[in-house]
C-alpha cells in the first residue's frame, strides 16, 4: 500500500470561481452548524456532569472542594483537569485539527497512517506547549493582576474573567473561521504549501485556549500556581493541562484509524480536494461556534445583547 505524501495536498488545484460556487453550500452548512452548536451547547452538562465527575473519579475526591496539596498533587491535578475539560466549550474546537492532521500526514495502511500521524500530532503538541508554557510562566508572575483571576464583575454582573474569555475566544474563533474559509478556497491560504505549519499554528491556537479559559477546575489550578509563586511550576502545570486536553481526542482518532484499518486515511488522501473540504468545514463550523458562543451567547447571559436559549440552559 502506498503512502500519499504531503506534496499531494500542496499540489491541489487552485480555487476557481466554479469551485468556489460549488463550495458555497458547504460554507453555508458549516456556518449554520456552528451557530446551531452554540445554541444547543449545555455548559452545565459538559462542565459539571461530565467534567467534574471525570475529575472526581480520576482523583478519588471532590476536585473542586479539596485543596491541592503540594507540587506533585498540583501537577497531577493539572493533567486530570485537562482530561476532564476535553469537551468544554472552549476546547471543543480541538476536533477541528483532525482534518489538517490527516492531510498533513496521510498514509495508506493503519500502521502507516499512525506513523505519519505522529509528526503532525507532535507539531500540534509543540504549538500548544510553546503557548501554554509561556502563559503559565507569565501568568504566575502577573498573578491576580490578570482579569482571569479576578473576582470582580462588570456593572451588568458579568465576571471580569469572562470578559477576558470573550475577547480571547472571539479572536480564536475568527482565526479558526479564516483558516476554514482558506481551506475551502474563498480567501487567501497562508499555508497552501506548508500544511504542517498549519497544524503547528492550530496547536498554538489550542494552547491559547488557556488564556481565556474560565473552566472552574482550570481557575483553581491557575490560582494555586499563582499562590505558589514559582513560574516554572506554572509553566509545567499549564503544559500538562494542555496535553491532557488533547489526549482523549488524539486517542479517539488513532482508534478510528485502527478500527477502519486505514480506511479513513485512504478515503481522505485519495482526493486532496476532499481532504481540504473536510478540513475547511470542520475549521469553519467550530470557528463559528467558538465566535458565536463566546462573543454573543455568553454576554447575552448577563444582559449584553440577546441570544435564544434552550429550556435546559
Amino acid at each position: 500500500m502506498t503512502v500519499t505524501p504531503p506534496s499531494a495536498v500542496r499540489d491541489a488545484p487552485a480555487a476557481t470561481p466554479a469551485r468556489s460556487a460549488r463550495r458555497a453550500p458547504l460554507i453555508v452548512g458549516s456556518v449554520l452548524a456552528g451557530v446551531a452548536l452554540s445554541l444547543l451547547w449545555s455548559y452545565q452538562f459538559v462542565d459539571q456532569t461530565i467534567g467534574d465527575n471525570v475529575a472526581n473519579t480520576l482523583l478519588g475526591h471532590d476536585a473542586k472542594a479539596t485543596a491541592i496539596g503540594g507540587t506533585a498533587a498540583g501537577l497531577l491535578f493539572a493533567f486530570v483537569s485537562g482530561l476532564a475539560g476535553t469537551f468544554t466549550a472552549c476546547n471543543i474546537a480541538m476536533a477541528a485539527s483532525i482534518g489538517p492532521m490527516t492531510h498533513a500526514g496521510a498514509g495508506g495502511s493503519p500502521a502507516a497512517g499512525l506513523r505519519f500521524m505522529l509528526r503532525p500530532l507532535g507539531l500540534l503538541a509543540a504549538g500548544m506547549v510553546i503557548v501554554s508554557a509561556t502563559y503559565g510562566f507569565v501568568g504566575v508572575l502577573l498573578g491576580d493582576t490578570l482579569p482571569q483571576l479576578s473576582t470582580a464583575t462588570t456593572a451588568g454582573g458579568m465576571p471580569v474573567r469572562l470578559v477576558q474569555s470573550t475577547v480571547v475566544f472571539g479572536l480564536i474563533g475568527l482565526a479558526f473561521s479564516y483558516l476554514g474559509l482558506a481551506a475551502l478556497g474563498t480567501v487567501p491560504e497562508p499555508f497552501a504549501r506548508r500544511p504542517l505549519t498549519r497544524v503547528f499554528v492550530l496547536g498554538m491556537l489550542v494552547g491559547a485556549f488557556l488564556i481565556g479559559r474560565p473552566y472552574p477546575l482550570f481557575h483553581k489550578l491557575f490560582q494555586w500556581a499563582a499562590d505558589d509563586g514559582n513560574p516554572l511550576y506554572g509553566s509545567v502545570a499549564f503544559v500538562l493541562q494542555s496535553l491532557g486536553n488533547i489526549a482523549i481526542v488524539a486517542a479517539l482518532f488513532a482508534l478510528v484509524v485502527l478500527v477502519t484499518r486505514g480506511g479513513l486515511i485512504r478515503w481522505l488522501s485519495a482526493r486532496p480536494a476532499r481532504t481540504l473540504a473536510v478540513t475547511g468545514s470542520l475549521l469553519l463550523a467550530l470557528g463559528v461556534f467558538t465566535l458565536v458562543y463566546w462573543t454573543v451567547r455568553v454576554p447575552a447571559m448577563f444582559g449584553y445583547g440577546w441570544f435564544p436559549t434552550m429550556p435546559y440552559n
